[in-house]
């Protein structure tokens, strides 16, 4: 074959396309798509080479158009018309460029979404990025294969809502909610969702397998449920995102006494001070006033106003105080909080109390207030 670097002419491109052999033609449109990738050549034999591809592209036999497609998924200077040719392609043809070109916009991708079936959804999932308004148009499909997909790629957006909508109509699919909860990054409501409908899940299982009252099941279950939550939590969570999971965890009755005592015990007052508001519909400035309120009468109404058992008023007094001394000592190390507020509870509240089994205290002090 003639190199193109000696110059194509059109009696080479007549000559490289009239040869019926299906290999001759598939091996032709790979070596002229790695000719096309070479840098140092002239404008014509570009525009010669672009030519060939357009014929290609229309080539009767699905080989030739499939290794086309597959020379050039990676060239980001091929002419989009080509791309977009290839992408529309039957899937053994349009499957490397719709996954792989640089070339496609999100307008292109779209309009392959709504005209193509799975295959083709299921590669634009598959690209390295994919942005927040193609996921949407993913999602929409109500495809249960292309939403796992989806949500297995990292490197594709996914804006808070369509979390929610893909939690709302496939949480129960583990295929779905799984590789969802492993994703880098998480809105903490999306996070929190994410914990209870696996909590939900274990509490099933544990009644239907195992035996287990109901009551029991509950009991385990809510426990998980509210460690994890907590654990989701971090020293820098912006003040608006706790409030949001508050909202959350209000709007669906898992803003437990316990919950929030839990938070509380590790070190979190920001969660702890924002819960209160909630459950008294206060703003957060007035509870944190209340609950830092040195005379201590500011704390016990605010109990009142929730209506949260003074049985856990003098426990949360306790914390509070070794939330203080961390404060000036120690900084924000959580496992040290948890360790100064258990002695603080076993010097003044719990004979016999173990301190390795916060759990346990935490439960029983539910159901001392329930």
């Amino acid at each position: 074959m003639q190199l193109l670097t000696e110059k194509l002419t059109q009696a080479d491109v007549a000559r490289l396309l009239s040869d019926p052999s299906t290999e001759n033609r598939s091996e032709t449109a790979r070596k002229v798509s790695a000719q096309y990738a070479e840098t140092g050549l002239g404008m014509k034999e570009r525009a010669l080479i672009e030519d060939i591809f357009r014929v290609m592209v229309k080539d009767v036999e699905v080989r030739v158009r499939e290794a086309l497609s597959d020379s050039l998924k990676d060239n980001p200077d091929i002419p989009r018309e080509i791309a977009v040719s290839l992408a529309n392609d039957v899937s053994e043809v349009a499957l490397p460029i719709i996954e792989f070109s640089d070339v496609l916009r999100d307008e292109d991708l779209l309009e392959i979404i709504a005209s193509k079936g799975e295959d083709h959804q299921q590669a634009v999932a598959r690209r390295e990025h994919v942005s927040e308004n193609v996921s949407d148009a993913l999602v929409e499909t109500g495809n249960e294969k292309v939403v796992a997909t989806l949500v297995r790629n990292d490197g594709a957006r996914l804006s808070e809502r369509t979390m929610n909508r893909v939690i709302d109509a496939f949480g129960a699919n583990k295929e779905i909610s799984e590789p969802m909860a492993l994703r880098s990054e998480l809105p903490l409501t999306v996070a929190e969702r994410l914990v209870a409908l696996v909590s939900d899940k274990i509490r099933d299982h544990l009644v239907t397998h195992h035996a287990m009252s109901a009551d029991v099941a509950t009991d385990l279950f809510l426990s998980a449920r509210e460690k994890a939550t907590v654990g989701l939590l971090q020293p820098d969570t912006n003040l608006r995102d706790v409030v949001e999971l508050i909202d959350q965890l209000h709007r669906n009755g898992r803003l437990t006494p316990t919950l929030i005592f839990r938070a509380l015990c590790m070190g979190d007052t920001t969660f702890f001070e924002a819960a209160l508001a909630k459950l008294a519909d206060i703003p957060i400035a007035n509870a944190y006033r209340l609950v830092h309120d040195k005379g201590g009468k500011g704390l016990e109404a605010l109990f009142e106003k929730c209506r949260l058992s003074r049985k856990m008023l003098r426990v949360c007094q306790a914390a509070l105080e070794a939330a203080r001394d961390m404060q000036l000592n120690s900084g924000d190390d959580r496992v040290r909080f948890r360790q100064v507020m258990i002695e603080r509870v076993l010097t003044r509240f719990e004979d016999g109390f173990d301190p390795d089994n916060l759990d346990y205290f935490i439960a029983k002090l539910g159901r001392q207030a329930a």
